[in-house]
Parts: structure tokens; sequence; C-alpha cells
């Protein structure tokens, strides 16, 4: 288990880097750390605090990142890139993740992250379930490395996130995909 400090310097980064509608309420964040698939890569400084973290899921046919993010002083000098790197290189499983849609210069720059670390841009609809309640589906893209996902892999890896990630069953979100 995390130490209760480093999860807290962990939800700090969250809460300061994505609006609240991309993140977990803190009891329900915490208690992902007890689930098997989940995981937590950090960046800590001298002084061993953590800097930037990495969430993902690990499944059987792909890996998941739901959350990466530097502390808001000090982006943009290849902490964010170093993380993805190791977390690319612990499998050779294909990995998803979910980007805001390319509305304004900084969601594409987002996205030209992932694209120079061999992501591709999924075209298909997606949309993520609601992470708190009272909150609606968010539309979003799906991003995959180190391929394009062909359309019965993009089917496999939504109805897997909506199971497991999310909570939902797959049926229930029809509606949403359309």
């Amino acid at each position: 288990m995390m130490l209760q400090e480093q999860f807290d310097q962990v939800y700090d980064i969250m809460k300061q880097s994505f609006p609240e509608a991309e993140y977990r309420e803190y009891s329900q964040q915490l208690k992902l750390l007890s689930n098997s698939r989940y995981l937590l890569l950090t960046e800590k400084n001298e002084q061993n605090e953590v800097i930037a973290f990495l969430a993902g899921w690990e499944f059987e046919t792909f890996r998941y990142v739901e959350n990466i993010a530097v502390s808001p002083g000090i982006r943009g000098g290849g902490i964010g890139k170093r993380l993805m790197e190791r977390f690319m290189k612990r499998s050779a499983l294909p990995i998803v993740l979910e980007v805001e849609l390319p509305e304004n210069s900084l969601k594409r720059r987002r996205i030209g992250f992932y694209e120079r670390l061999g992501f591709h841009l999924e075209e298909a609809a997606y949309v993520q379930p609601p992470l708190r309640a009272g909150q609606q589906p968010l539309s979003l893209r799906i991003m995959s490395y180190p391929e394009h996902l062909t359309p019965s892999q993009f089917e496999e890896v939504r109805d897997v996130l909506y199971r497991e990630v999310y909570g939902v069953s797959p049926a229930s979100t029809v509606a949403w995909n359309r």
C-alpha cells in the first residue's frame, strides 16, 4: 500500500491538473490502490516529494493510462515523457488512453505529446462515463499505441474500460456512443 502522504501528494497534483469531471473523489481514488489491476508510477524530487505520477491499469489484452500529470510548476521538462516511456516499456501489450477532443491549442498540444510517443488518435466516437455522482458523460477520444485499433479491438477496449474502470455495463451506455 502506498504511503498516505505520497497518495495525498498524487491527489493534490491530480486536483491541480484536471477538471473535477476527470478524476474521482478522494475516497474513491484511494480505494483504487487495493485493486490489483491498478498501478501508480511516481516521480519524486530530491526531497522525496511526488512531483509527477502516472495512474494506469493492466488488463489481459491491453494497458490503459487513466491519468498522467506533472506538478504545475515544473511542466515541460520531460518528466511526463519519462513516466510514459517507463509505462510503455513495462510490457508488449497495446496501450490506450483517453484525450479531450482537439478543440483548442492546449488540447491539440496534449494530443501531439502522445503522437510524438507513437500513439494514434482513433476516429471512433467515445464517451467517458461520469466519475462522480450527478455528472454527465464526457465526449473524449481514444489514442492507441503502437498501432491503430481495429473496430473490434476498439469495442473490446471500450467495454473493458466501462466495466472495469468505470463500473458500468457496456449495454447501458449504447446511447452515449452514437
